[in-house]
Formats: structure tokens, sequence, C-alpha cells
């Protein structure tokens, strides 16, 4: 039997998907072509890949173990038809949030012949596009779903813990910290339960239960420029919970910047590669990001007096040699 590849690629988006409707768009092709293409594949295997009915789709036992295997097959395809780049390296940016861009702009500094191939993915599809080598490396937030789902073909390793700020309305008095509890808490993600609740969603599900605060889901409008007039136009008294990254960018623009009290917030951010020997420029890179998460003390943040450092409890059991203290109240 010849596989064919093309139908290959239509199994991996729908099981990517888990729904017909959107994987046929993501494909440009009719979703009854798409189901006719995922039978004659599944014809083809000697099997169902998956198992669909009105509501749902989900993958068949045969299906999960094709899966992980149909990735393989195409990143070794892709590689096969792609002319090699040794003077590239991809990488990929989470909007304008700055830990990436420091360290691409350090490493472009270290290495200036090196030309950085550069898109913009959210941590969950940066490591779909590292495996499947559509990536060189990736800067994400690594969590325990994602090592189960894919425990083996990547390494990563703790860059930095980048703190949050509560960003206040315009005109409100400056103070070095406030409470969480003080005001409603807005938060830039999109919420449970609609299509683009992801990795940083997560984050925030977490913070909600370990704090028993109800945050107010704003949706994520993406670029720094846009999240400033979100908030410049606000109605009513709010703090905003934000990245470092966008804080500092806010607190220039004269809206206040507040560390939270009772804890503080950290997202962790690692770089991440694929197993096996790597090209002189992902070897570079990663010694680049190490070296700039050091000289930035990214893994020792700032905060308000005691107050002490929090992620979900799958963060530090990913970096468990960075999780606070007992003493230091940590989760």
């Amino acid at each position: 039997m010849d596989l064919d590849l093309r139908l290959v690629r239509y199994f991996v988006t729908v099981a990517d998907e888990l729904h017909f409707g959107r994987a046929a768009a993501k494909l440009f092709i009719s979703q009854p072509t798409l189901s006719k293409q995922i039978r004659k594949l599944e014809a083809d295997v000697g099997g169902p890949l998956l198992v669909r009915d009105s509501r749902h789709v989900a993958l068949t036992p045969r299906g999960d173990r094709f899966l992980h295997l149909a990735r393989q097959l195409l990143a070794t395809a892709d590689r096969m038809l792609r002319e090699p780049a040794p003077h590239h390296l991809r990488m990929a940016h989470i909007f304008e949030l700055d830990t990436s861009r420091v360290i691409a702009d350090a490493f472009h500094a270290a290495h200036p012949g090196v030309r950085l191939v550069q898109s913009q993915l959210d941590s969950g599809r940066q490591l779909t596009a590292l495996l499947e080598d559509h990536l060189d490396v990736a800067i994400i937030r690594v969590t325990g779903a994602m090592q189960a789902a894919h425990p083996a073909g990547w390494r990563h390793e703790l860059l930095r813990l980048e703190p949050f700020w509560l960003v206040g309305r315009p005109g409100d008095p400056h103070r070095t910290s406030v409470s969480v509890h003080e005001r409603p808490l807005e938060v830039f993600a999109d919420a449970p339960g609609t299509p683009l609740y992801n990795v940083h969603g997560r984050y925030l599900s977490s913070l909600e239960r370990h704090t028993g605060l109800a945050l107010n889901w704003l949706g994520n409008p993406g670029t720094f420029e846009t999240c400033h007039a979100a908030i410049t136009r606000a109605a009513g008294r709010a703090y905003l919970l934000e990245f470092d990254s966008y804080a500092r960018r806010c607190s220039a623009l004269g809206l206040p910047a507040h560390r939270p009290q009772e804890l503080q917030p950290v997202y962790p951010w690692s770089v991440a590669w694929r197993e096996g020997e790597q090209p002189e420029a992902v070897e570079a890179f990663l010694e680049v990001a190490k070296a700039t998460a050091a000289r930035h003390h990214w893994l020792h943040p700032e905060r308000a007096g005691t107050a002490p450092l929090w992620a979900p409890p799958e963060d530090f059991a990913v970096a468990p040699e960075h999780a606070p203290a007992p003493d230091d109240g940590g989760p």
C-alpha cells in the first residue's frame, strides 16, 4: 500500500482541531470532501482512526498511535523537500511579550550572519511547530500536559519567571503595591469554553482556583497598542493583571503599575528544542538565551515585600529547582 501524504495531513489537521468544519476551513476544502478523504485513509490503513457523531470527534486508540507516527512522517517529508538553510534559524514570538524578542536581539547582535526567520504563535502551536520541524527553537510555557502528550523528541530549560503587575486606570494614584482584593481583576485572555482558550488561559484558571478570585476575561486583543487602548477607554474601577512586558510599557505611558501584595504570580518561560544533534545556529541560540536570562536575573523576579512567588503547581513540577522554599509561601 502507498500511503498518501495528503490524506495524512488531512488526518493530522482533523486530529488537531477535533472538528471537521474547522479542519476543512483550515485546509480550504469542503467538509464532505474532508470526511470522504478521512474515510479513504481509514480504509487504506485498515481500521478506524476517528470516532465521530453529530457533536463530537475523538481519536480511537489506533488513531492516537497513528497521529504520533503521522507527525513524524510529515516532519521527515518536509525535511526531505526543504533545502537546508544552515544560516537560518526559525523561531516565533507570542504577540509583543518581550522574552523572546530580547533573546532574538541578543542573538542577532552576537551572530549577525544568521538570519532569523520569525513567526507569531502561542505556546501550544509553537511546540507543535517545533516537533514538526517548522521551528528550530521555541520560547514557551511548558506544561505537564505538553510533556504527557509529547514525552519524547524534545528538551527544554527554564529561562524566566516573568512577574505580573496590577495596572490601574488613567488618573489613579501611583503606589508601590496594591491588594488583589481591592478591585475587580481583569485579564486579556480568552476564557474557558471559548475556541481560543489556550496555555495562558489555563494558567489564569489555575490562579482563579488558587486565590478564589473571579477574573474578568476580556479576550485577547494581542498587540500592545490594542491592549493599551482598551485600558485607557475602559469604564469602572478595576486592575488589569498584566505581564511585566506590557505593564512597564503602560507605566512609561502614564498608567500606574503596582505590584500585588498578597502573592507574586510569575509566568514561566522556557526555551525548547528538538532532541538530537543540533545545528550550530541552534546551539548558539541556546547559549545566548541562557546567558541573556542570567544577565537579566530572570529567574529571580522582584516582588512586593514578602509576597510569595506563585505559579501553578505543574509549572514548578516542570522545574522544581526554581520552586519557592516552603517558608517562602510556595504552592
